[in-house]
Parts: C-alpha cells; structure tokens; sequence
C-alpha cells in the first residue's frame, strides 16, 4: 500500500469531501497535515467538526492554494499530496471566471511544480464529472470527450491537463480522480442534495429549485473517500484518469421526491430562475461508467442503485436534521 508510514498533505482539507478524507486517513493511523484555506478569522471550515481525537493529531497548515511560495513550504516534508483545493461553484464561475483560472488552475500548477521539486511518490489529482459537458453517450467512460459547459468545468479540464502533462513531461507521479456528484453530511449548500433536505428540514413546504430535467449520477461520500485511497494504493493509477461514481442514474426531479418520501415531506416545486443555468450550460446527463476503477484499483461502491441511494440519503437526513448542524445553513436563501 502507498499511502502506509506516510506524511499525507491534503490542500483543501476544510471542504467537505476534504474533511472526510482528513477524518479517514487519521482515523488509519496517518500523519496528515491538512492544508486549509487562510483567513483572518482562524476558522478552519468543516474540520472544526471533526471529533475532538481527530482534530488533535491533525496538523493544520493555513495558506493560499495560489501563493506558490507558501504551498512549497506546506508540501516540503509530505510524500504523498491529495489535491482537492478548488473553487467548485458553478454559478459563482459567471461571475468571477478569474478567480477560477487563479485557484484552480495556478493553484495546481503551484502543487505539480512543488511535488516534482521535492520528489513527491504520488500526487492525487481531484477532478469533476462537469468536465464531459453533457453525456454523448452513456455510461460516461474515461474516453468520453471533455467539454466546457462553464468557466468552472473550463478551468478544471485545464488543471486536469495539467496534471497529466507532468506526468508525461516530467514522470511526475500524478493520477486524476474524477468523482462524480458527491454527497452526504457537510456538503455544501450550493449543492442541490442539501438545498432540497435543508429546505425540508426547516419547514419549508414550496422548495425554490434550478432545473429538474438534468440527470446526475449521485455517490455517497464515504464511496468517494475509499475511491481516493484506492487510487493512492494503486500503482497503476499513475498517469490515469479515473471515474469514482455510483453508476446509477436519477434526474434531479426524481431525486427531489425521492428525498421528500423519506422524510416524509408533502412538498410542492417552485421553479426560481436565478437558480437556472445559462440554457447552453447545463449539462443534462451525467452517468458515470466505473468499470476501470474496479478493474485498476478493486474499488466498487457500496451504495449502489435506487437501495443505495436511499440509504446514504436516510444517512445524510439524519446528519441534516440535528439542529446543530441544520442551523450552519441558510435555507431560506439562494447560496451562489
């Protein structure tokens, strides 16, 4: 196993997918330093809701995923980097297309040019499942063509790139993860899981919702997070590109009555237009192919189908409806 005795850097440890990850790999006995995102109010983003045993053999290491200066001091020391730092909202990528290129892509070409000075074993690349647009063919396998149906899948299909051409410029020890729509506890509100369970769980009966047709393929976080120590195990995942996915398709409409009969909601849908996609940027199916990360790595979700669903959905419920947690959301507002 790769990751085994190892210093791990994790940039982007306070996000959602991150924190879990952080809480996994210390939970095994790793050392981690976890690379959060500096501000001037010391806070550290979902890793301050990790249990007090995880928070305290957790090295927190505040910085800027774009100061290429202070990202070679965070991964001097490490041997095996997971790069999740991004900036991942769609409809904020409108607005600021800068801020995108910026973090995403200068932010991992800082990581890649680090990794390769300080002769890091492996580097394990996040990308996303917006970078095919919308699906040609289904299930998307890893040769579907990519397309940029926003300045947000752009910038992502550029440091996925990146990424790969140090591997073949360099040898660099890169593989790219590409998870498809990820969720469960913690997840971020601009997500549409939590806006449809925070909107219930506060009372709401007229849920404000984006489009309904698009269809996603939804993988339950603690199926993502082993798909990331998979591909940290696995030698040949170096220079590949591999989907983590549940393989199961459900439109978000689907999705939305789905999580009403579990929490047994009588729930009407309001169509609220600022939460809709430029017409020619929404990507309308997404679905995802996981045969090579079964036959590359051995991983295989376990929350599979409509059964599997159900049950990280019930997980995610339960998490949402603690009042401690349903009160770090604004449910009644659109969160960008």
């Amino acid at each position: 196993m790769l990751i085994n005795h190892k210093k791990v850097l994790i940039t982007g440890a306070d996000g959602f997918i991150g924190s879990h990850l952080t809480e996994a790999l210390v939970r095994r006995g790793y050392s981690v330093r976890a690379m959060v995102f500096y501000n001037s109010f010391n806070t550290q983003g979902w890793l301050e809701d990790l249990p007090l045993d995880i928070r305290d053999n957790i090295e927190v290491f505040p910085a800027d995923i774009r100061d290429p200066y202070r990202v070679r001091e965070a991964v001097q020391g490490c041997e095996l980097i997971f790069h999740l730092a991004a900036l991942i909202a769609i409809p904020y990528s409108y607005q600021a297309p800068n801020s995108y290129i910026d973090t995403n892509i200068k932010g991992t070409l800082n990581v890649l040019q680090a990794a390769r000075d300080f002769g890091i074993c492996r580097i394990i690349h996040t990308s996303t499942s917006e970078v095919y647009g919308s699906a040609r063919y289904v299930p998307i396998d890893e040769d579907h063509p990519l397309a940029a149906q926003s300045p947000y899948a752009a910038s992502k299909i550029g440091a996925d790139q990146l990424a790969l051409s140090f591997y073949n410029s360099f040898a660099t020890p890169v593989a790219v993860i590409r998870p498809f729509n990820t969720y469960g506890p913690r997840q971020s509100a601009r997500a549409v899981i939590p806006t449809i369970i925070g909107q219930i769980a506060s009372g709401q009966k007229h849920l404000k919702l984006g489009a309904l047709h698009p269809t996603r393929d939804f993988n339950f976080i603690e199926d993502t997070v082993e798909g990331f120590l998979a591909v940290a195990q696995s030698k040949q995942a170096e220079g590949q590109v591999i989907n983590i996915g549940s393989n199961y398709e459900i439109s978000i409409e689907q999705m939305v009555y789905l999580i009403a009969d579990i929490m047994e909601a009588d729930i009407r849908i309001v169509t609220d237009a600022q939460r809709l996609r430029p017409d020619n940027s929404e990507v309308d199916r997404l679905w995802a192919d996981n045969r090579k990360a079964l036959d590359l790595l051995g991983w295989k979700p376990s929350y599979t189908g409509e059964a599997g669903l159900r049950r990280g959905l019930q997980k995610t419920i339960v998490w949402f409806r603690e009042p401690e947690n349903l009160k770090k959301y604004r449910t009644e507002t659109y969160n960008i």
